[in-house]
Order: structure tokens, then sequence, then C-alpha cells
């Protein structure tokens, strides 16, 4: 199943959406027994509540849904949704031009019907769910084809990550990569197990040769013309944290460690489908932290693509590893633009919690250009700062570089400087982001989800330069 608007309907029921200071007004214009049924209902225009009103047959009429107060949803996204998800069996169509409806602009428009498609989401591979009956259709003022791309590419994400590390480990996100290179005739190649080594990506092979299964390194390319736009993704399909073991409670929701090589195929499938003027390259190092006799140890000096020796202060900073020699790859690419996402630290959760995708880059324009887009795409991000006097932090005494610093502070930070120093001199962008909704919300399910990459599909033509 893809998310998809409803067909046209000459039986479709009208859905009015009121903002709840303006619901005596609208209530003023309809008949008594109108006004009667929304208040025996105890409808009042809250953000998210959502009412049928029959006809004097008793049949349906039409829908009323709630919108709020404009500070209410301040706090709260995709409030239609909400609305949405309480409606009963049947094809609803927006009425945007009544008296007294909420008037929403084209960008807030488009968002809300995004975030109704987002509610038919349901992970149904191990246990069937009941499915979300009340379907949409397209508002003619929005480009129906684009959000239902737009809610493609988040299912898919959704679907990589809550699927457990027994049935997506490195050889089957291997088979997701493969299947989304097929779907968009795009190539993909792969270098795995000892072959890692003749390639000289050491520190891909080092984190990932405890595993059962092999690590290796995914490589998809698309495009023949435009700027050059490599994604890196950190593809840690579990990690129990290796010789430095993770506690139990840590290592549970380790299934979603793949978030980042996730969230960069959404942004991947969006370019894609959409058909972007760029030549996109993804790189995904697909690994388990695994424990073994063979796996790497706390105070092990490894070496990297790039030349850089790396002292091992925690087994459990491994994601940066992988990412290191990637990065290295991808720099050697001379791309216009290089953007990693990763589920990094933990520290950037204490920062800015599950909720915000926090992101680093030296460029100020591309900060804006990001920061612009985030609000229209209902898709929040914080900028984070490559704080340069931090950059001692992560220099050891025996080695180039320490992958896990001591002390605790500026965890997430000190990260980013980590992968800046694989980059070169490439235009870089970074983001560490959680790759999961603890709890349910309008739209958004708990488990896996995507963040940024919506924000940066829109403002990707910015940052590019990229001609309509």
């Amino acid at each position: 199943m893809a998310p998809c608007f409803a067909p046209t309907s000459d039986t479709a029921v009208s859905l009015y959406l009121i903002e709840q200071d303006q619901l005596q007004s609208w209530l003023t214009d309809q008949p008594a027994f109108v006004q009667d049924w929304v208040a025996a209902n105890g409808f009042t225009a809250g953000g998210g509540q959502a009412l049928l009103v029959p006809g004097q047959d008793g049949a349906a009429s039409f829908a009323l849904a709630g919108y709020g107060l404009a500070a209410q949803r301040l706090r709260k996204r995709f409030t239609l949704a909400a609305a949405a998800e309480k409606l009963p069996k049947g094809s609803y169509q927006l009425q945007t031009e009544a008296p007294h409806v909420a008037q929403l602009d084209p960008e807030c428009l488009a968002s809300e019907c995004l975030g109704w498609l987002l509610s038919q989401y349901r992970f149904t591979r191990y246990k069937s769910a009941t499915a979300m009956t009340a379907s949409l259709i397209a508002p003619v003022a929005v480009d129906a084809a684009a959000i239902e791309s737009l809610a493609a590419a988040e299912w898919l994400t959704r679907d990589l990550i809550n699927t457990p590390a027994a049935d997506m480990g490195p050889a089957q996100l291997e088979e997701a990569v493969e299947a989304l290179a097929d779907e968009f005739e795009a190539s993909v190649g792969v270098i795995s197990g000892a072959d890692l080594l003749e390639a000289n990506l050491p520190l891909i092979h080092t984190v990932g040769r405890a595993a059962e299964q092999s690590p290796r390194l995914i490589d998809m390319h698309w495009g023949s013309s435009g700027p050059k736009l490599t994604l890196v993704g950190k593809g840690v399909c579990f990690d129990t944290g290796g010789l430095n073991l993770k506690p139990g409670a840590s290592m549970g929701l380790m299934k979603k460690d793949m978030g980042g090589a996730a969230n960069v195929l959404g942004l991947a499938r969006m370019i894609m489908a959409a058909r972007l003027p760029v030549q996109l390259r993804v790189l995904i190092p697909a690994v388990e932290n695994s424990v073994s006799g063979n796996a790497f140890r706390p105070g092990d000096v490894l070496n990297s693509r790039k030349g850089l020796t790396v002292e091992i202060n925690n087994t459990d900073a491994e994601g940066r590893l992988v990412l290191a020699d990637a990065l290295t790859l991808a720099d050697e690419g001379a791309p216009d633009m290089v953007i990693s996402m990763a589920t990094l630290t933990g520290a950037a959760r204490v920062a800015v919690g599950p909720d915000l995708a926090p992101f680093y880059t030296d460029h100020d324009a591309d900060a804006t250009a990001l920061t612009a887009s985030a609000g229209p795409q209902a898709d929040p991000v914080w900028r984070m700062p490559f704080h340069a006097p931090y950059e001692s932090m992560i220099e050891p005494a025996i080695a180039d570089l320490d992958n896990a610093p001591a002390g605790g502070f500026a965890g997430s930070i000190t990260a980013a400087l980590f992968l800046r120093r694989f980059v070169g001199d490439s235009r870089y962008m970074h983001f560490d982001i959680y790759g999961w909704n603890p709890s349910a919300a309008p739209a958004r399910p708990k488990g896996g989800a995507l963040q940024g990459a919506r924000a940066l599909f829109a403002a990707l033509p910015a940052m590019l330069e990229l001609k309509s």
C-alpha cells in the first residue's frame, strides 16, 4: 500500500475546517438543527476535534474538523490529521472557500494534507493493524503527486527503522537500497567483508567484523548532470555497544541505529521522484556493532581511509568511525555538497530532545535556507555550532583523534568536529538525529521517524542554486 489521496467522487462528504474563535460566526449561518447538533456533541472546534453532522434524513450531510487557536497550533503539528483519525469511513473533500472556515495559505494547506497521508501509515509486517478509513480528496490548490511522494519517502524511512535487526541487517539494508535504485533506475555498488580492507575502508571493516553479517559500504548513484550532491547515512543496523556493552535499557532501541541511513534513503527518494537536476550519490556504511573474539577493543588505535589514526576510548562510539571512512570517500569525489545523517549521540537528545533535528554547517546561507524551509515543511531543525575551541577535546596523546573524549561535555559537538576532520574542503552539513518518535502524535505514530529530510529537500534548490 502506498500513501495516496482519494479519487474525486460525487459522494464525498464536505469537510469544514473551523478555527475555535470562528465557530460561533460559522454557526450563525447554520440552521437550528445544526446548531443544536454541534452543541449536543460538545464540538468546540478545538484542535483535532471531529464531528459528522447528519441531515434531516439521518444520512451524513457534512463533517467538521476543529482547527483550534493559532497559539495552540504552535505547540502541535498536523492539526487536521488529528481530526482525520477520528472521522468515520468515507471520502472527504475540504471546503476552503466557505464563510468562516480556516483560511490556509498554500504551504500550510499542503502541510496539513501531508499530515493526513502520514496518518494512514501502519507498520504491519508482523501484526495486522486497523487501517485508517477516512480518505481525503486532494484540494485543487495543492500538488497532490508531490505530497504523495513526500509521504511515500517517509513511509519508507519508517518501515526501515521499525524493522528489527533480525530482518534488517546489513544484507537486508543493501537489498532495500537496491529496491529503491531499481524503482528509479539508479546504480548500486557494494564493497563487503575483507574487500573493505582491499578498498582502504578499514574503519568500516573494523567496526563490523565481529558480526555474523559482513560489514559493507553501499554506494548508489543517480543522475548525470547538475551539482554533485552526496548523502552519507549511518547504517549501524544494531549496536550492542561492542565490548563497552550497553545496558539492556540502552540497547532496547538499537534497531533504530541505522536511522541515518533510513533518512538519507527517504531524502534520496524525494530527490529522485522529483527528478531534481543533481548528480546524487548515497553512501551507507552498513554494519552491526557486535561482541565476538575479534571485536575491536578500547585502547586500540585504528587507521582510517584518510590516514588519520583514531584511539578507541569507547567501542560504543562506533557510528563516527564508519562515517569517517564514508565521508573521506565522499570527499574524494569532489562533490558540491556533502550531507551526513546519523543517530549519533545521546548528547544531542539531551540538548534538544527527540523532536528537533540538530544540524551543523559552516555555511550561514545553507543554515538560513534550511531553517526557512523547516517551518512550512513541519520538519523542525536547530543549528548547532562547529565550535573550534573544542577541537582539542578530540585530540588524544597517542593518536590523531579520539573517538570518545573523556568528561562527557559537548558530546554532539565533539562528534560533529570529529566527522568534519574527514571531509576536507567539501561543503558539509551534518545531522545528529534521533530517528524515533517516543510517543504517538498526530501523523507521527510511535516508532521510526524521518527528521530533517523534508526541510532539506525543500531547501536544496536554494542551497545548490538549482534552476526550476
